[in-house]
């Protein structure tokens, strides 16, 4: 049974956490050849004061640099 674990900055909409799920099974299930009822897939929002990048936490970044990163 495999178990993907996807670390996230909180902010991320149940909208996109369920298509990222959805996409993800699909993968797992055609490169591991497993049934998509056997692929956990489990989100950790993460606190933006608990996420760091070169030292800086997000909490501290300006909106140009996290826009840069990806971040939401």
């Amino acid at each position: 049974m495999p178990v993907i674990h996807v670390n996230l900055l909180e902010g991320r909409s149940t909208d996109a956490k369920r298509a990222l799920a959805a996409d993800v099974t699909q993968a797992v299930c055609r490169h591991l050849g497993v049934k998509p009822a056997q692929v956990r897939v489990i989100f950790h929002d993460v606190r933006r004061e608990d996420w760091s990048v070169g030292g800086v936490l997000y909490s501290d970044r300006d909106d140009g640099a996290s826009a840069d990163l990806g971040a939401p």
